[in-house]
């Protein structure tokens, strides 16, 4: 089970032991993002399957980054520990933020999911070349704007800036200040105090800051990180009153940092207005697209009603409040539960009554977490099977149970049969799985004859049923 530990600073070079070589290109895959943006994503990490793990938190809802591969990372293994965290937790495993590389796997992956692409987070990315030359016609308003800037500050030059350098960029930031023009905007007021903490890290070393110097004074300033093959722009502010000075910095920067960087992001413009036309003007090559998958399971898109089953001698159905009391005794029956495999007591969080396990019953179904089947002979419940643990790619695991009395009559294999038929054929699921003790030989003996054998381990022995 993964185990999250809350994002803080000094985790940073942990995050780039990953991202620095990671290619996917979006912003959120960056250190400089995960530490920013801190207090509104609320970032946790965790390592699984040398892939890093990111859950982030938003409006109460748990929403994964598809998994960044260290050097021997395995990315479907790291896909299924988020699966398995969020099927223990009863969330769906939302992987947010996916990079246009990694869609087709999620697509395979899902056979039922909700897919978004918001144009509104969509990040803007530039071929370097085109940022550090300004070539062409489409750049001509980007070349006039910069003559006017060194025409009206002829001695200006980029520097780049360091930890040494904070006093400069302590001052930069007052001056700032004075002509910031959104102060009434609670986001726009937030953003500023993120980048002016995020530009008080200038000595991490995967940072890379600089800015438009005129005399001894800061006119700009912007900082970066290098993701892979790309350049992210984390931080880009400027004097207004300067004209010009933000293409020049622009330029300057690109030509000072990006080295061989195929691509520099700027992010995206979180559908400000002046944002938009700004990034647009400097001809972004594409805007990269950060998919949101939400896969859904097969019960939630197949069955409004749960079905009656029959079979040569049972009827599988709803469970009702008559058969609370049979219910309670087959739940309770601790002897014959034995190889159940399953805390039904641990698993109600509280104090037993009357109605808790026909509650868990009801509540699991209306989450689309579970299926419980009565077993009924002449209509008298003698058993259950339990559909669950729906993996969100076609599989649920199936449990069976028959209450003593009424054991060694062939009862549980017929249910058992009947309600795996269900599965494949009603709920359209690619898989059945099950499970025994390997003590329970009776169990194993039953599920032998109508599941094909998948392995075993120190306590279990597995089975399969396929379509």
């Amino acid at each position: 089970m993964l185990e999250f530990t809350t994002i803080a600073a000094e985790h940073g070079a942990l995050l780039r032991g990953y991202y620095e070589t990671c290619n996917y290109g979006l912003c959120e895959y960056s250190a400089g993002t995960k530490l920013m943006w801190g207090e509104r994503l609320h970032p946790a990490f965790a390592e699984a399957a040398g892939c890093l793990i990111i859950r982030n938190e938003l409006e109460g809802e748990f929403l994964f980054d598809y998994p960044v591969p260290g050097p021997e990372g395995d990315e479907d293994a790291a896909l299924s520990a988020i699966e398995d965290w969020c099927m223990e937790k009863g969330v769906p495993p939302v992987i947010s933020v996916v990079p246009a590389v990694k869609a087709p796997r999620l697509l395979q992956r899902y056979p039922y999911v909700g897919v978004r692409n918001v144009r509104t987070w969509q990040d803007y990315l530039y071929k370097a070349e085109d940022l550090q030359n300004f070539t062409g016609r489409r750049y001509s308003g980007q070349r006039n704007h910069i003559k006017k800037f060194f025409a009206a500050c002829p001695g200006a030059e980029f520097k780049p800036l360091t930890a040494e350098d904070m006093p400069l960029v302590n001052r930069f930031w007052e001056d700032y200040g004075q002509e910031f023009a959104k102060a009434d905007d609670p986001r726009a007021a937030t953003e500023l105090e993120l980048a002016k903490r995020t530009v008080g890290q200038l000595d991490k070393p995967w940072f890379f800051c600089g800015g438009m110097m005129s005399g001894k004074k800061l006119l700009s300033l912007a900082l970066a990180e290098r993701c892979g093959d790309t350049l992210i722009i984390h931080i880009e502010k400027a004097l207004y009153s300067y004209v010009g000075v933000y293409p020049a910095m622009v330029q300057a920067f690109a030509r000072h940092f990006a080295g061989d960087a195929v691509w520099l992001n700027r992010e995206d413009d979180a559908a400000d207005r002046g944002l938009r036309t700004s990034k647009l003007q400097y001809g972004p090559n594409h805007l990269a697209p950060k998919y949101h998958f939400a896969p859904q399971n097969e019960l939630l898109c197949h069955v409004k009603t749960l079905p009656v089953l029959t079979t040569e001698r049972l009827t599988l159905s709803e469970l009702t409040e008559e058969d609370i009391p049979a219910y309670n005794a087959l739940v309770l029956d601790g002897e014959r539960n034995q190889w159940w495999g399953y805390d039904d007591v641990a698993g109600l969080g509280g104090p037993v009554e009357e109605r808790s396990f026909y509650e868990v019953a009801k509540r699991d179904y209306c989450n689309c977490a579970a299926v419980n089947f009565a077993i009924r002979l002449e209509g008298k419940l003698i058993g259950e099977a339990v559909l669950y643990h729906f993996d969100y790619r076609g599989d649920a695991e199936l449990g069976c149970r028959i209450a003593g009395e009424y054991g060694g009559h062939g009862y549980g294999t017929e249910a058992f049969t009947a309600a795996a038929e269900w599965g494949l054929y009603g709920v359209h699921l690619t898989r059945v799985v099950a499970k025994c003790f390997k003590e329970n030989e009776a169990s194993r003996k039953m599920l032998a004859s109508c599941m094909r054998p998948a392995g075993e381990d120190e306590t279990y022995y597995y089975f399969e049923k396929k379509v």
